[in-house]
Parts: C-alpha cells; structure tokens; sequence
C-alpha cells in the first residue's frame, strides 16, 4: 500500500483514490484547520470528557448554592421565618445532593474515557484519513480492511472502546461494512 518516493519516504496510498492526500488520523486531529471545519470532532478518538478542573469548579459552585441555602435557614431561625428555615434547609440539602450527582457522574465519565483509552488508540492511531475522497482507511488492512466513512470510523473506534452509548445520532446510524464487528474486542451486536 505504500510506495517509495524520490526522498525515500514512504508515501502512504489510499485504496480508493490511490496515491497523495492521506494523512495519519492523529496529524488530522491536531491540525487547526480540521477543528474549525469539524472533521477533528468526527475522527475524535472518544468522547470529551470533563477535566479534573471542572469536576473541582462544580463541586465549588454547587457548594456555594447551598451554602446561600444554608444561610437562608439560618437567617429564618434567627428571624423566627419558619418559611425561611425550611425552604433553605431544603435548598440547601438539595443543591448538595445535585452537586454530589453531578461531580460524581463527570468521574464516571472520566474513568469510562480512561478505560477505554488502549482500546481506541489502537484503532486511531494507525488510521488514515484520504482528503481525495474523505474516507479513512488502515495502510495493510490492519486492524480492519477497507475504507470507512468518518462516522463509521468513530462508531468502530467509540464502540470498541466502550464509548457507544455517548454516539451522537449521525454516527450511531452509521452501518459498518459487513464481517467488521464494533464492540469491546471486536464483539458482535455492540455498534
């Protein structure tokens, strides 16, 4: 699949268009030009996940909702408010437990992301994306032969990598070519 060119660098060829316009999924995916026009969300290697940083932030914000929470309770005892007092105290249980809900799922999130890292790298990382015709393709049909779409692409290497679920719709309806199986280690009725 690949042929020697005049400086002696390999030149990788797409199976459909033939030679020139293939570049490695990774270089995509970093070039700025591929974000603005969204081709880098469609090779994406897994779903975003939220940072440590914002798991932190929301913890912070939700903490400070119910501590006004608390402070309304406080204020109804003081007052002799029995409104106030209950109305805060509720307030404030329940932004702690949302809070609690939501830092707790971003976590879950991050670990599923972390998990599924091995598995979606392998597929990634030795992809092709051809510019020619816009399909991506392995050099040697090694891990999977043929050429896919972008969002066939995404829903093989999300699928294996435990990421299904979080498919937008477009991907999600993606049909893989038959005899590719997507699914952690390549299991069949996982895409």
């Amino acid at each position: 699949m690949a042929t020697q060119s005049a400086h002696g660098a390999a030149e990788v060829r797409c199976p459909g268009c033939g030679p020139g316009g293939a570049r490695a999924v990774p270089e995509v995916c970093a070039d700025p030009a591929a974000r603005r026009e969204g081709l880098a969300d469609r090779l994406a290697r897994s779903p975003e996940a939220p940072s440590r940083f914002d798991s932190g932030l929301h913890f912070a914000e939700g903490m400070l909702m119910a501590a006004v929470g608390i402070a309304l309770a406080c204020g109804g005892i003081r007052g002799g408010k029995p409104l106030f007092t209950a109305g805060g105290s509720l307030l404030a249980v329940v932004l702690f437990v949302g809070t609690l809900v939501v830092v707790r799922g971003e976590t879950r999130e991050r670990v599923l992301v972390a998990a599924g890292a091995p598995r979606a790298e392998a597929l990634w990382r030795p992809a092709y994306h051809c510019t020619g015709c816009g399909s991506v393709f392995c050099p040697g049909g090694t891990p999977w032969p043929g050429r896919l779409t972008p969002e066939q692409f995404r829903k093989l290497v999300w699928t294996e990598a435990g990421h299904g679920p979080q498919l937008e719709e477009r991907a999600a309806e993606a049909e893989l070519p038959p005899g590719l199986q997507a699914g952690p280690t390549g299991s069949p009725g996982h895409a």
